[in-house]
């Protein structure tokens, strides 16, 4: 076991040696190293001034990847167009001057003599064995700032010609990345033969820098493929490129010695006496100390926190919470003013169905750092969420407002976040002279601006801007009137899934959606909008009925929430009526189609759950039929809201159908 130490070994200034001398350009390794740890410490532009002082001729190579990272990093953030220039000006430098520090490539003569000679070969392990340890951390970062070149450079030009240039270089990326990682493997192995047993088999010819760098492009390369639908890895792998999962998780884990998946914490069902020993190992400290580890070894954790946290909403196949939270907790003591990982506990709590959590861990890192405005705008992003998850609507809009104001991503959705929680508070108010009443008519203001501010990115709209357009004209057609709009706007982003089940759920959400039910009754069947309405409202209670009966498997919940008051099987059962009742009238709607996928989607996960894969196979194998389903051929053309990414979890609960996760 590793030393339990947080501290990293680059707190201090690292003196850099001038002039700069390219054959030494490693020296500037720890110099990179502590900037980027002052980064991570929410000290950024001490982190750019420092860069700045001592590479005044941008030469060093070290500093250019360094440099190419944190303005990559603020480009995405705010996707300003300033920012994004900025980031693709440092990035294209980067390349310059990884390729001044590179191997030059051998004259065609020579290429032909290897494919004779193999002691002459110029491609592949024996190349790289050629090359001094500056030219192979050259050539790793080549690859790093063509990959960072690509993603700033489709985002900032917005159209398709730019995804099929950068692809191109994608491609030669990932051919570099699986070269270097196997030459490490190769070097591993002939070490590993020659050591005596119980020694290390990690040879110690190759750096910890140079191993944290490999094992995070190629375990990232090889993480991106196995996202991709089942028939695109079939046709990548054609071509040699591996989408194992497992094994991709597995190298960016090995940057900071965390091993295999830890055991997931058990569901409400299992016993309590295990639940300290999960407490016990999310707290256990890698094998790997800081004063071995890579540069970049923090960038691996991050990608395993990404994949575990963020993407758990549309993958289920090797999520595995605990173990980003052993990542996470350790992190956090190392970096405790550090924005990112305080942002990703929050984020943990929210997977945890935690909001009021992380909402505190949010709050913390806004006040951790003041330097990037932008960092807060993603806190506050999340913390408009976590209050709708909590039914708290007077605090999320608040949040909206802050991000309206100043954030640059969506002002569609920013805007649109602002008119529901208005919309939803403005029940009941009546228009005096005294000023009162007046949040409809800002949320109607609101609304009519919200399909104008919708925008493009990749040459695309963002499905999420066209959804909340056409619910703002929906809004306007029917006089300011939208069913439940902040619960319905929460399911959207998974948000019932992570609401304390018996405080929230129970007690605030299936309440609003009964007495919506009984007010669309009263109104009859001839009112506007009725079957939409009534739809959406069976939907939305199917869905909070099916956390009531099975919440998240990675919920951490305190003693009131342990037990919901309604028996699992009544919850289970009650559910699956209001999902068969959305089948039944679904040829009624008129707009709102997207819930009779959803329903057959949400149904399938509870079957799942209640041990009837079979069926439950057989509701996501319809919404991936392309069949009409609320509708005759005759019907409603087009496809419905969110349906890409609706099939993208689709596909991912077919293949997790045999785990708890669903």
């Amino acid at each position: 076991m590793a030393s339990t130490s947080y501290q990293s070994i680059y707190t201090s200034p690292v003196p850099v040696k001038a002039p700069y001398n390219p054959a030494k350009a490693l020296d500037d390794i720890p110099s990179a190293a502590y900037a980027l740890n002052l980064f991570l410490s929410s000290k950024m532009v001490e982190a750019e001034e420092y860069m700045s002082e001592n590479d005044k001729k941008r030469q060093r190579l070290y500093f250019a990847s360094a440099v190419g990272l944190i303005q990559c990093m603020k480009g995405v953030m705010s996707f300003a167009d300033e920012d994004l220039l900025a980031a693709l000006e440092h990035t294209k430098q980067c390349v310059v001057i990884a390729s001044q520090h590179r191997k030059k490539a051998p004259y065609l003569t020579s290429r032909l003599a290897g494919y004779v000679v193999s002691s002459l070969n110029t491609t592949g392990v024996g190349w790289i064995k050629t090359m001094t340890d500056v030219e192979r951390h050259a050539e790793l970062i080549y690859a790093e700032s063509l990959v960072e070149k690509a993603i700033i450079g489709i985002v900032y030009s917005g159209d398709w010609l730019a995804f099929i240039k950068e692809a191109l270089n994608l491609r030669t990326v990932i051919g570099i990345y699986r070269t270097l990682y196997k030459y490490i493997t190769t070097v591993d192995a002939e070490y590993a033969a020659s050591a005596t047993p119980g020694e290390r088999i990690e040879s110690p010819a190759i750096d910890a820098h140079f191993r944290s760098g490999v094992y995070l492009g190629t375990g990232l390369s090889s993480l991106i493929i196995s996202l991709l639908p089942a028939r695109v890895i079939n046709l990548v792998e054609m071509f040699g490129y591996a989408a194992d999962r497992a094994e991709a998780l597995d190298i960016l884990g090995r940057a900071g010695g965390w091993g295999g998946p830890s055991t997931s914490r058990p569901s409400r069902d299992s016993e309590k006496k295990n639940d300290s020993v999960d407490g016990d190992r999310e707290n256990v400290s890698p094998d790997i100390s800081t004063a071995q580890e890579g540069a970049r070894r923090a960038l691996c954790d991050l990608a395993l926190v990404v994949f575990h946290l963020a993407l758990g909403s549309f993958t289920f196949e090797c999520v595995d919470v605990s173990m980003a939270a052993r990542i996470v907790n350790w992190n956090l003591k190392r970096y405790p003013e550090g924005v990112f990982f305080l942002f990703f506990a929050g984020l943990l709590s929210t997977v945890r169905c935690q909001p009021a959590h992380s909402i505190a861990y949010h709050r913390q890192a806004i006040a951790a750092q003041s330097q990037y405005r932008n960092l807060h705008h993603i806190s506050y992003w999340e913390m408009a969420l976590a209050n709708m998850n909590l039914a708290d609507v007077e605090e999320s809009l608040a949040c909206w407002r802050v991000l309206e104001k100043e954030a640059t991503w969506s002002k569609c959705i920013y805007t649109y976040g602002m008119a529901v929680c208005l919309l939803a508070s403005s029940e009941g108010e009546v228009k005096e002279e005294d000023g009162t009443g007046k949040r409809k008519e800002e949320a109607m203001k609101l609304m009519e601006r919200v399909p104008e501010l919708r925008q493009k990115i990749a040459g695309k709209s963002i499905p999420l801007e066209k959804f909340v357009a056409r619910k703002a004209r929906k809004c306007l057609s029917q006089k300011g009137r939208l069913l439940l709009p902040t619960l319905e706007l929460s399911a959207v982003f998974s948000g019932i899934a992570r609401a304390p089940p018996r405080s929230v759920i129970e007690e605030r959400m299936l309440p609003s959606l009964r007495a919506e039910l009984v007010n669309l009754k009263e109104k009859g069947e001839s009112a506007q909008g009725y079957w939409d309405d009534w739809c959406l409202a069976k939907y939305l209670e199917g869905l909070c009925l099916r956390y009531v009966a099975f919440p998240n498997s990675d919920d951490v919940l305190g003693p009131e929430e342990e037990v919901p008051q309604m028996a699992r099987d009544d919850a289970a059962k009650a559910s699956r009526e209001a999902f068969e009742a959305v089948f039944e009238h679904g040829e009624k709607i008129e707009f709102d189609h997207y819930v009779v996928y959803n329903s057959h989607f949400e149904l399938g996960r509870l079957l799942a759950r209640l041990g009837d894969e079979k069926e439950a196979r057989r509701h996501f194998e319809l919404v991936l039929s392309g069949k009409y389903l609320e509708v005759g051929p005759s019907g409603r053309k087009g496809k419905y809201s969110m349906q890409n990414a609706l099939h993208v979890r689709t596909n991912a609960a077919l293949e997790g159908i045999h785990t708890k996760r669903l």
